[in-house]
């Protein structure tokens, strides 16, 4: 069965890396442009891992957090942080909404799948 994985980000030169490196490892990719693109497209969809920027223009990736998480079937899905930020405090607060982990921008194609998998199978 075919595994999909949600990629959060206005940067579209982002996205199209992401998608096109698990679309190529056998993922199934939805591609979202913020937080609320985001929330609309996960409608009726249980993905096996979301990954999330934090700064996006209508809603950040820790408000999408907070408000998935409050959904019933958001439960069990991991959710892995993507930043250029290390800050200490914006790792607890993410961690708080309820990511699993944390990836720091930018990243390489294997640290992608290595991530990923671990999260995702």
């Amino acid at each position: 069965m075919t595994k999909t994985i949600v990629t959060i980000d206005d940067s579209p030169s982002v996205r199209q890396m992401v998608s096109a490196t698990l679309t190529r490892a056998g993922y199934r990719v939805i591609e979202a442009a913020d937080g609320e693109d985001a929330l609309a497209k996960l409608q009726g969809e249980r993905p096996n891992a979301i990954l999330t920027d934090q700064n996006m223009p209508k809603m950040d990736g820790l408000t999408f957090i907070r408000t998935y998480r409050a959904r019933p079937e958001a439960l069990g899905v991991p959710i892995v942080f993507i930043s250029t930020e290390t800050r200490d405090d914006l790792k607890q607060q993410a961690k708080a909404a309820g990511a699993m982990g944390w990836m720091v921008k930018p990243f390489d194609q294997q640290q992608l799948l290595n991530v990923v998998k671990k999260v995702a199978g």
